[in-house]
């Protein structure tokens, strides 16, 4: 019996996260990245997964996993069993790849998006109705949440195909409608934006705004230190997408946009509100003057 197949295209953070979690399920994962440089660092992320992994008693040996990382759609055979789109919230790129990766004729064809429509992904599809969302979170191999974004097109198949992928990847999934920002992209965001806008007016520092949250409403991490961890131009980009769809509630702070400009992205780049080395938090990293 042939090994199902799992393709994830963008081998960014979360996109081998997502190949890790689906090679532990079982799947023979074949991840996509057009960098050649990010794909020498995907390989080694997804190596010290695995090797974390054995040592955890999660996987039996590195030869239990099959990972491939190939550098264009081009490279792979036809009618893979799972095709996740994972490259960066752009709603252009998006579409442009599903639209290439819809020629491998996936049994299922998913986005990663955490706040562009499915609806408007879908729409330059030859079946919008096989697309839908699997909104994964960082770290993908720790959290247990799983968002299925349903489109307007996406059919109850589709669904219920996500549903069981979701639950093979021993992910808890809930179903939630195709607004903008979804469930916990809104959420979230909202509370992070107006951390950074306490930060701008002087409230608080980051850490105590931090220690506020996590002690006073059992938030495992704070807002800001959460922004560090996802990514500052990712949270930039969601902020802006919702912004268009919502209006000045989700207005990016001045700050925000000052860092990501400043390439502070948090701990990708060692330094966010935070600084961090070899992925951990050290102490505040000070405001940009």
């Amino acid at each position: 019996m042939l090994q199902e197949r799992f393709v994830v295209v963008g081998a960014g953070t979360m996109g081998v996260g997502i190949g890790y979690v689906a090679a532990v399920a079982g799947y023979r994962v074949e991840l996509v990245e057009v960098d050649p440089d990010q794909a020498v660092r995907a390989r080694q992320a997804l190596d010290r997964l695995v090797e974390t992994g054995v040592a955890r008693g999660k996987l039996t040996g590195a030869d239990s996993v099959r990972t491939d990382i190939v550098t264009s759609l081009d490279e792979l055979a036809g009618g893979p069993d799972v095709v996740v789109e994972a490259v960066p919230e752009r709603a252009d790129l998006k579409r442009e790849v599903l639209r290439a990766a819809q020629a491998l004729r996936p049994g299922l064809l998913a986005t990663n998006t955490s706040s562009i429509s499915i609806g408007a992904l879908a729409a330059g599809l030859d079946a919008p109705d096989r697309l839908l969302g699997l909104h994964f979170f960082n770290p993908v191999p720790a959290m247990a949440l799983l968002e299925v974004v349903v489109g307007p097109a996406t059919s109850e198949e589709t669904t219920a195909a996500g549903l069981a992928v979701a639950r093979r990847l021993g992910k808890e999934p809930i179903v939630v409608r195709d607004q903008p920002g979804f469930a916990t992209s809104r959420l979230g965001v909202a509370v992070g934006l107006e951390a950074i806008r306490m930060v701008e007016d002087g409230v608080a520092s980051p850490a105590d705004i931090d220690k506020a949250m996590v002690l006073g409403y059992r938030h495992p991490v704070g807002p800001l230190e959460l922004t560090d961890i996802v990514g500052l131009d990712v949270r930039l980009d969601i902020a802006r997408t919702l912004h268009e769809a919502y209006g000045e509630r989700f207005a990016p702070p001045a700050l925000l946009v000052s860092m990501v400009e400043a390439g502070r992205l948090g701990r990708k780049s060692g330094e966010g509100f935070y600084r961090w080395e070899a992925g951990v938090r050290l102490a505040d990293a000070g405001l940009p003057a």
